[in-house]
């Protein structure tokens, strides 16, 4: 069966499969859903109930916040990445711009929706594991896609509204009154489920079957396989400031030097390029990716459709010479002003027809690697190495090398230096600079700095680091708290 036909299987069933889920935290499954054990006793649907999440990710709505695919416009919004074009109403971006994030309602973040998907999650864990009816290699690969997804539900939950009920089952009579659990103990489910995950994914990227790796060279890297896992948990352990395993784990990723390699500027977000370690396929026909819908500003301005550009924060910090500038980003004039916005996806449309697709969203990719590596080595007083990591992402942008232009350079200004040119390589990529900014200590200095451009003249609070619950959560566990300062 070809990837176009397993797609369009995929989508028949995603439409079934959540067209019945429920929202986790209110009540069970019903007998169709995706608890079903039938669904876990034929390989096929056992694949399509997994892959729906990521069918999910990849049709996420670019301007209203639900898949956490929409962090990469709305957390550049609620940070000093991207501003937001006036004068188009008090929609979804607007309330992440403007930090005015006590209105929000039901269905209008990415808490409802994020849990609905934690639900399939489970709900799969579940079924898997009773299941008698799978090829082995499935079963094994598909607990640990679900483990995987699992951990990276979760990752963004606790860095985008701090303390999160910790939901590992089904079962409604506890979930439905659950509390919020400590940061900490969500940290350590995440590391416990990507070291299961670890074990339980296989090294090369499997086909739509879930068992079948691809011929070398002719990889789709759009299921999470073990070096996803090892990449998502050197990012977990640095932002819980656990230098040496983050440099562990990072290294363990940019030593398999046979799948991955940094790829050169203009091939960066083409799909199955050897930099990217999880992407998501395009499923919308006619259109590439998410990303590009968005920020590639049409000749007439930003719009309602378009409604993000880049700040002048962010385009202040490119250095001279820079060859990401010239890349990744690009301009119109209109309305008596110039913007500028990403352009590292380039492609809007494909085609009004089944045209092949270029571009795939890219959710992890080695250059990150390097910039983990670089700062926790920085943290452990290993400045050299640290130099040479980030020297990597200098030499292929053009930029000057730290080890010619400042091999004397001190810790905490190296440490400043990788942070910066994190912020210049991941702009526009799932709310990087957003949750930097927070883990670092330095929100409140920046926001302080943004805030009265952003939501004109207010003033920042350090409650808005964290997102708000909607009041219908609120109204549906009563053991549920909203976020400290709302």
């Amino acid at each position: 069966m070809t990837c176009k036909r397993i797609l369009i299987w995929t989508l028949i069933f995603v439409s079934f499969l959540l067209s019945n889920c429920k929202k986790l935290v209110e009540i069970d499954g019903p007998a169709t859903s995706v608890s079903s054990k039938n669904v876990y006793n034929n390989d096929a649907t056992a694949v399509g109930a997994i892959t729906s999440l990521y069918v999910k990710l990849s049709n996420g709505n670019p301007v209203y916040p639900q898949e956490l695919s929409g962090l990469s416009g709305i957390a550049g919004l609620s940070a000093d990445e991207l501003d937001y074009y006036p004068g188009l109403g008090n929609n979804g971006p607007a309330i992440y711009y403007q930090n005015a994030l006590t209105s929000l309602n039901a269905g209008n973040d990415f808490w409802g929706t994020t849990y609905q998907r934690l639900y399939v999650v489970n709900s799969a864990l579940e079924g898997l594991e009773s299941s008698t009816g799978l090829t082995p290699l499935v079963k094994q690969h598909l607990m640990g896609e679900a483990r995987f997804m699992r951990a990276f539900y979760y990752f963004y939950l606790v860095n985008l509204y701090g303390d999160v009920p910790l939901v590992l089952s089904t079962d409604y009579t506890i979930n439905a009154v659950i509390k919020r659990s400590a940061r900490a103990l969500v940290y350590n489910q995440i590391v416990t489920d990507l070291k299961a995950a670890q074990n339980l994914l296989s090294e090369g990227y499997l086909s739509g079957d879930g068992k079948t790796p691809y011929p070398i060279g002719l990889e789709e890297r759009v299921r999470p396989n073990k070096w996803a896992a090892t990449a998502l948990l050197a990012r977990t352990y640095l932002f819980m400031e656990q230098w040496a395993n983050a440099e562990m784990q990072a290294s363990m990723v940019l030593a398999n030097t046979s799948e991955f390699q940094l790829e050169s500027l203009d091939k960066v977000f083409l799909k199955n390029n050897r930099e990217a370690i999880w992407q998501l396929q395009p499923t919308q026909l006619g259109f590439n990716t998410q990303e590009a819908q968005l920020f590639v500003v049409p000749p007439e301005g930003p719009s309602g459709s378009n409604p993000v550009y880049l700040s002048s924060e962010l385009l202040k910090d490119f250095e001279i010479g820079d060859r990401r500038k010239d890349n990744w980003l690009a301009s119109v004039n209109a309305n008596g002003s110039t913007y500028y916005y990403p352009y590292k996806y380039k492609v809007r449309r494909s085609s009004l027809t089944d045209a092949p697709v270029t571009e795939y969203s890219t959710v992890m990719r080695l250059a990150e690697l390097y910039l983990i590596r670089a700062e926790s080595r920085a943290q452990l007083g290993n400045l050299t190495d640290a130099i040479s990591d980030v020297d990597q992402i200098r030499n292929r942008a053009g930029s000057p090398l730290v080890k010619d232009a400042n091999p004397n350079i001190n810790q905490e200004d190296l440490i400043t230096l990788i942070l910066k040119e994190k912020r210049i390589e991941l702009f526009s990529e799932w709310g990087h600079r957003w949750l930097d900014v927070k883990r670092t200590g330095e929100v409140d200095k920046v926001m302080a700095k943004v805030t009265p451009k952003k939501s004109n003249g207010g003033v920042w609070k350090s409650y808005q680091q964290y997102y708000p619950i909607n009041t219908y959560e609120l109204q549906s566990n009563p053991s549920l708290t909203q976020t400290v300062g709302y």
